[in-house]
């Protein structure tokens, strides 16, 4: 009975010494887990990769702020100061000057925005300024944008049939501002094409456009 007691005691005892280790091993990996910079622990490596979300998150906010990379600075409207304008006949060969391109050049160093179509006026005596042809905007209510040296367009049907005809012995061209119906400019110049220019009540004007050919076709047929 004593033997078989004795045996039991040096069981129990045979137990206790790996129960005191495993305590100290879990002891001492929690408190590795908890200790900064912890390479060895997964939910260290967990809590790294659930701060990039929202660190990329945060560039992006600050990429959209104004005046950041993300979003391009306003384009200043175009002016008088930073236009060249021209006139040609179309078809250049034509014997009278009904249908003409004005031409306006960037020649400022920063892109301009013309919003609408120019006011125009044929002569210092014209009692309005030429009709716009509504349907001849490319995309209505959005600026053309030129940058420096670039050109745009507007097609002007001097004379369409109508009556009251009289010679026009001036093109005054006044810029859009960005509301429909502003005046945005002085009024500009324009040169007049060679010949005589007889101008009716039939005049009409297109949209500005960065397309010559697509200005013209709203005139070359009337």
């Amino acid at each position: 009975m004593n033997t078989a007691a004795r045996g039991n005691r040096t069981t129990f005892r045979g137990w206790k010494p790996y129960v005191i280790g495993a305590a100290a091993v879990t002891a001492l990996l929690l408190s590795t887990a908890c200790q900064p910079g912890s390479g060895g622990s997964s939910g260290s490596g967990s809590t790294g990769a659930s701060k990039r979300p929202g660190t990329a998150k945060s560039k992006d906010t600050n990429a959209h702020k104004p005046g950041s990379q993300g979003r391009p600075a306003t384009i200043a409207p175009c002016t008088g100061d930073n236009l060249a304008a021209s006139s040609v006949r179309e078809p250049a060969s034509s014997k009278e000057a009904r249908q003409l391109l004005l031409t306006v050049q960037n020649v400022g160093d920063r892109k301009c925005d013309l919003y609408h179509y120019p006011h125009v006026r044929l002569g210092a005596d014209a009692r309005a300024m030429v009709p716009v042809i509504e349907d001849s905007s490319p995309d209505p209510g959005r600026p053309v944008t030129i940058a420096p040296m670039e050109e745009a367009h507007v097609a002007l049907l001097v004379a369409g049939g109508a009556r009251d005809e009289y010679e026009a012995k001036s093109i005054t061209l006044t810029l859009h501002g960005r509301t429909l119906g502003s005046k945005g400019s002085d009024p500009i110049d324009v040169p007049l094409p060679d010949g005589p220019l007889y101008a009716d009540d039939g005049q009409l004007v297109t949209y500005w456009t960065t397309a010559s050919g697509g200005a013209l076709d709203f005139i070359m047929s009337r």
